[in-house]
């Protein structure tokens, strides 16, 4: 089963009631264990915006003036760095828990050649950094240093970690931006500060309480829309793109109302793992559970929120719910589940690429205890929360016979469950109101150097398409055909970016023909049985 509790530092989540969580504590665990293994493989207006392009002179470090003020950035070879731009001001004393402020306005030129500090977090690994800052909402700037052309699409990229840990400064965009885009990395609130849900928090009775990490997400596109003129981008042409948790949020600001008209195209990279948000009522009601464990229940909701924003990061980063934490219904920014609003049309209509990696559930498999067949219903049931009877009826349907080990079983009943079949019906949905072109990551022998051993091969697994498109540093090297197929992932992000469609002899999705793109090197090919290959009608009946 998933190795959550390794993941999360040996931590057992505190206040979590499982009666009262319909997800099943397990499930969320496993799927906190996200942020785990993400970590793992990463180690004003617009017409005023510019006074220098950004590629400016030779050896002169390029210079932008923004809404707020100018920014100093720095050539890296082809790309000029604009890195750490504060988006918002620093959600910290009477700000925190409070949806994003405008920035104040600076003086002079603000150099902007070093990240800026990631939001707060625990730290899930060796290789994930821990934070206490609360001052963190920056976003990195990648523009070609040629600043011939201008009006380039802009690509904005919200990275992943099960919305708990990650930052902006992991994935290196260059090659994308040598493609013609312009990429826009951010941060945003993680954990309980960017979720955490509570009545004597919200603006009016209602909401908008929690989402305050979709809320910092909104926030950047919008400062994008005012300043990305300055860079060389076309404010009328961004594409929203994420992987993991930040497929998850693609797919929230694809549904909120309050994203409208912030992005014309949508990528969402293994996101479809949580289509089903809780209500505001239970949120709260676990909100009110964690400022009990703190301390924080007060007479009156107002000195309730005084005391919870007079906490240190410290203590709240350790009063956690490691279980997760998730968007949740509100009547602002989420009014109802994702998959709701996909189902009924109720999202924006702009052209989507929507997909999965073959293995996506190995990753979270064997690291905790080893899965034999004397366990293996038994581990079914503790990874899916189901009954035993239920898990027995699954285990039929993926008997150990037809794999490998029983790990590579239980790892296809994980993808299945949890990722393959849920994204189907999300493309199946998407593609009744707009363009829908669906993939599945087939790289079989994807490096993996970064991932902890296993004692069986990870195969195409959760995270792993992730060095094909960016730079993350601290991946293996990819052969001749793998660096064929990334160049055919970059064209195909970097073209659907452009024009809304990517490369020719990429179908567009339909409910009718269910024609996906299976990216396996050297070269992409038609995959016509995606449903078949992960039991999706057998799914659709549990």
């Amino acid at each position: 089963m998933v190795n959550a509790f390794a993941c999360l530092g040996g931590r057992i989540p505190r206040g979590a009631d499982e009666s009262n969580d319909p997800m099943g504590l397990s499930a969320r665990i496993r799927i906190a264990a996200v942020a785990c293994l993400a970590a793992a493989t990463l180690a004003g207006c617009a017409a005023a915006a510019s006074t220098a392009s950004p590629g400016q002179g030779s050896g002169r470090a390029p210079v932008v003036r923004t809404a707020d003020g100018s920014v100093g950035g720095k050539a890296a070879g082809a790309t000029a760095e604009y890195l750490g731009i504060p988006y918002a001001a620093p959600p910290v004393g009477a700000l925190r828990w409070q949806p994003p402020h405008p920035v104040v306005s600076w003086h002079g030129i603000r150099q902007a050649t070093s990240f800026a500090p990631h939001c707060a977090q625990w730290g899930a690994s060796p290789t994930d950094v821990a934070s206490t800052s609360e001052d963190c909402l920056y976003l990195n700037v990648f523009a070609p240093a040629d600043a011939s052309d201008r009006n380039r699409p802009v690509m904005v990229y919200i990275h992943g970690g099960s919305l708990e840990t990650g930052e902006s400064n992991d994935y290196n965009p260059a090659a994308m931006v040598k493609d013609g885009a312009i990429v826009v990395t951010i941060n945003y609130r993680l954990g309980a500060l960017g979720f955490l849900a509570d009545t004597a928090l919200a603006a009016a009775p209602g909401g908008p309480s929690g989402d305050y990490g979709l809320m910092d997400q909104q926030a950047a596109l919008r400062w994008v829309q005012h300043n990305i003129g300055g860079f060389g981008g076309d404010p009328h042409n961004v594409t929203l793109f994420g992987e993991s948790a930040g497929g998850l949020s693609v797919l929230a600001q694809l549904t909120s109302p309050s994203a409208r008209g912030l992005f014309q195209r949508a990528i969402v990279e293994s996101g479809t793992y949580d289509m089903t948000q809780p209500s505001l009522a239970s949120a709260e009601s676990s909100g009110a559970a964690f400022a009990a464990t703190v301390g924080c229940t007060e007479n009156t909701a107002a000195s309730t929120a005084a005391c919870l924003r007079r906490l240190p990061v410290s203590s709240i980063l350790q009063t956690e719910n490691t279980g997760g934490y998730y968007p949740n219904i509100d009547s602002a920014v989420l009014p109802q589940s994702i998959g709701t609003a996909l189902a009924t049309g109720k999202f924006s209509h702009v052209p989507v690429i929507i997909g999965t990696n073959h293995d996506e559930g190995r990753a979270f498999i064997g690291q905790d205890a080893p899965v034999s067949a004397a366990s293996y219903v038994a581990d079914i049931s503790s990874i899916l929360s189901l009954p035993a009877s239920t898990a027995a009826v699954v285990a039929k349907e993926y008997p150990l016979s037809s794999y490998s080990s029983p790990e590579i079983a239980l790892g296809a009943v994980d993808t299945d469950a949890i990722f393959a079949c849920p994204a189907l019906v999300a493309e199946k949905d998407l593609s009744k109101y707009t363009p829908t072109y669906a993939y599945e990551f087939n790289d079989e022998n994807a490096p993996d150097r970064s991932m902890p051993p296993l004692g069986f091969p990870y195969g195409a697994t959760h995270t792993l398409e992730l060095q094909y498109l960016f730079d993350l540093g601290n991946t293996g090297t990819l052969s001749g055909p793998q660096q064929q197929l990334a160049q055919a992932m970059k064209r195909d992000w970097t073209n659907f970016a452009k024009a809304g469609a990517p490369a020719s002899g990429w179908p567009r999705f339909t409910a009718s023909d269910q024609r996906a793109l299976s990216l396996v090197p050297p070269r992409p090919q038609l995959e016509t049985d995606y449903a078949a290959g992960h039991h999706c009608s057998f799914w659709s009946t549990v």
